[in-house]
């Protein structure tokens, strides 16, 4: 890679990270919750980033710069998803929700079986959401790339 495809990638790694972010604040704002509640819009940003990536490989992968799926997977979709995100909301589940908070002399038995539901859940509906990302990308592939066929159904005269 060259030196301009390097700064290129970086830059482009830069400004999705920013409009990935902000994206993911979004979301956040829109779908609050306590410390202790279940993380909704860190599921739902997780699964819509997994779907879009899953999609975004099946269909314009190959076709698109490095530096450009560069800025889409590592910058706008790794800032828009977080597995930290959810690891932090599980452990608050799990301990009753101080640690998000920063008391951590005050840790109450939380419910460990819902932090671990709520990890299983977000993976398999993460991997389920890429699958079904992929399947689109191909089908969008297929369909925008194949050639019609035309057939004339008139006789020579």
């Amino acid at each position: 890679m060259s030196r301009a495809g390097t700064a290129a990638t970086w830059v482009a790694v830069a400004v999705g990270g920013i409009l990935g972010t902000g994206l993911r604040l979004g979301i956040d704002v829109l779908l609050p919750h306590s410390p202790d509640q279940l993380p909704w819009s860190t599921m739902i940003a997780n699964t819509i980033g997994a779907f879009v990536l899953g999609l975004l490989t099946a269909a314009v992968w190959g076709r698109v710069p490095e530096w450009l799926r560069a800025g889409l997977g590592a910058g706008l979709l790794g800032s828009f998803t977080t597995f930290s995100a959810l690891a932090v909301s599980a452990i608050a589940i799990s301990t009753g929700g101080p640690l998000a908070t920063g008391m951590l002399d005050s840790v109450q038995p939380g419910d460990p079986a819902l932090a671990a539901w709520m990890i299983a859940g977000s993976m398999f509906i993460g991997l389920f959401a890429a699958l079904m990302g992929i399947f689109v990308g191909r089908l969008v592939v297929r369909r925008r790339w194949r050639r019609p066929v035309i057939i004339d159904d008139r006789e020579d005269a």
